[in-house]
Order: structure tokens, then sequence, then C-alpha cells
């Protein structure tokens, strides 16, 4: 897929400080698929789109398959090499990060909605929500960190 407008908003928001602590927070304490949670944000803040857990259900199941096969172990493989080689420990984040991309082609092309004038972070905020029930501090932080979009 050449053009991936949630590709572009995860990169840029991603760079964004704070942002990867949160995301990283709720994926180790909460088991929160991050590019998921991403999307989630995504079609609110970018694209206004209100998105229900069923619809969360739906997109999720595309790339489950996925996610469990490949970005999970290349994830796993990636830290266990962190403290024992720095070469192979880049390369796995290379490896890693390209998976994630090819997760996050899939979510675009799952979740059918685009961009258009009238997102927010109140959409957003509630998309990601549905993804963490009880809600979290993290969670909390990263809305806030949205909302300086």
């Amino acid at each position: 897929m050449d053009a991936n407008p949630f590709w572009d908003f995860s990169l840029a928001i991603y760079r964004r400080p704070g942002v990867p602590a949160c995301c990283l927070a709720l994926q180790d304490r909460r088991g929160v698929d991050v590019n998921l949670l991403l999307f989630a944000a995504w079609a609110g803040l970018d694209c206004g789109v209100r998105l229900s857990a069923d619809d969360l259900a739906r997109i999720d199941g595309a790339v489950a398959g996925w996610r469990e096969e490949v970005v999970r172990p290349l994830r796993t493989l990636r830290r266990r090499a962190k403290a024992e080689d720095d070469e192979l420990y880049r390369r796995m984040k290379a490896a890693e990060l390209e998976a994630e991309r090819v997760q996050q082609d899939r979510l675009f092309a799952a979740g059918g909605v685009s961009r258009q004038s009238g997102g927010n972070v109140d959409f957003a905020a509630a998309n990601m929500a549905l993804l963490v029930p009880g809600g979290d501090p993290a969670l909390d932080e990263l809305v806030g960190l949205l909302a300086g979009s």
C-alpha cells in the first residue's frame, strides 16, 4: 500500500515526548495493541469517526493473526537481543517496525475510514477508552498529549 495517512499520523504522534511511554505502559500493563490504540486515536482525531466496540473488534480481527504470529514474536526477540547484541537488536527493531507498518496498512484497509474535517480529541479519547476498560492513568496522559495537536 503506497499512501497510508494512518501510518503518517502514527509516526508523527509517536515522536511526541511522552507518547511512547504512555503507549508502552498500556501495552505492558493492560495488553493493549499499540497499533490498534493509535488507529482509534487517528479515527477520532483526524477522521471524526466515533468507533463502536463492534467496529474495533472487527478491525482488530483483521490483524490479530499477524500481530500474534509476526509482531509479538519479533518484539520478544528484539527485547531479548537488547541485552545480548547491539547489531541484532538494531535489525530486530527494524524488522518489528516493518511488521507494524504492515499491520497498520491492514488496519487502515479494514477500518474503512478516511480523513475529513470534524475530528477532535473527544472522539479519539472515546475510541481509545473502548480498548482500556476502566481507564488507566497512561490513557489519561495520552489523551492530554493528543489534545495538544
